[in-house]
């Protein structure tokens, strides 16, 4: 791999070039790391856009939709597509491409579909690595899409810069906003498929929820003691100062889209305006970093060093009792010690 002439060619938009450029990093080849680093100047110009949810939100409809009017503002736009893996094969549909047909071809348009490779939240660890390669590429926009389930929304809100939560009436999805880490994760709620039954309830729950998180759910309800709370500007915002909106669009109709596309520039101008924008880039800074630390251990761990050779030879005594999980961790553990002093 010739991280030099993959760089150049990033530089130059060559599309063959970020191809194989992110095909290194996926596969953590050779080099992936000097790349990433060389690369890393030219980081930090777009708009990351986290699209997460259950399976059957229409996810995908909404990120080809949302690229689509993107692309009507002039906006170049990258789609990272993060599938589940499966824990049997290891691998993943990835029909992304197929499902965003009308935005395939766009030559300012480009499309990643990734396996989450068993990764917490469904994202895969080079998921941010890929992101900063579309973004040194040139694309203004990158949208993140992955399925979420439950508190999972929480990785893919510590990666993109406006998350959204995709949600859909009359399928459970109103115990799932209860959840307090996902009420404080994500930027926007989406009601999409509004054209259902049951749209406008579950916009009322996420509101009525999104008013007790800013403690002012009841602040139009008479008080049984006789005392009424002055009613403030920061009751209706979130802990942060933005204003969580929820909106109701319709995929298959194509309604909303325009409004869901404001709602993420909007928010784009508040992070940059309010400085909330380099405080969310340093913490997620801090996290990869913490990320590449690990996954560098990791790799001296089990190829690097005897740690499976070790675990090999002490499987037989922790299943005849001889020996406990633990005593065999510490011995792993003092191999790679052992490594890193010579």
């Amino acid at each position: 791999m010739n991280a030099s002439a993959l760089i150049e060619g990033i530089k130059a938009g060559d599309t063959a070039s970020l191809a194989r450029a992110i095909s290194v990093v996926e596969n953590g080849d050779d080099g992936f790391e000097e790349l990433l680093s060389e690369i890393h100047s030219l980081v930090g110009n777009a708009h990351r856009i986290g699209i997460t949810g259950p399976p059957g939100a229409g996810k995908s409809m909404l990120s080809e939709l949302i690229t689509r009017e993107y692309r009507s503002r002039d906006h170049r736009v990258a789609v990272v597509a993060v599938d589940p893996t499966s824990p049997y094969s290891g691998g993943a549909l990835l029909g992304d491409r197929i499902r965003m047909e009308s935005v395939a071809l766009d030559p300012d348009v480009y499309i990643r579909s990734m396996a989450s490779r068993g990764a917490t939240g469904g994202l895969a660890t080079t998921t941010l690595e890929v992101c900063d390669i579309l973004d040194a590429f040139g694309f203004g926009r990158i949208i993140i899409e992955t399925v979420g389930v439950g508190q999972n929304e929480l990785a893919i809100a510590a990666t993109a810069d406006t998350s959204a939560l995709i949600l859909v009436p009359e399928s459970g999805d109103g115990i799932q906003v209860l959840k307090a880490g996902v009420m404080e994760a994500v930027d926007l709620f989406v009601v999409n498929k509004s054209d259902r039954p049951g749209a406008d309830r579950m916009v009322q729950e996420v509101q009525v929820m999104l008013g007790f998180r800013a403690g002012s759910a009841l602040r139009n309800v008479k008080p049984h003691h006789g005392h009424q709370a002055a009613s403030t500007e920061a009751e209706e915002r979130s802990g942060n100062g933005w204003s969580v909106t929820v909106l109701l669009t319709s995929a298959t109709k194509e309604e909303g889209i325009q409004q869901l596309v404001d709602v993420l520039e909007e928010h784009w101008t508040y992070l940059n305006q309010s400085g909330m924008l380099a405080t969310r880039r340093e913490a997620r800074l801090e996290r990869h970093v913490k990320e590449v630390v690990e996954r560098t251990l990791r790799n001296a761990l089990w190829q690097d060093s005897r740690g499976t050779a070790i675990l090999n030879e002490g499987l037989d005594d922790v299943a005849n009792g001889s020996a406990s999980p633990y005593a065999v961790a510490r011995r792993i553990v003092d191999g790679l010690e052992l490594g890193a002093k010579k």
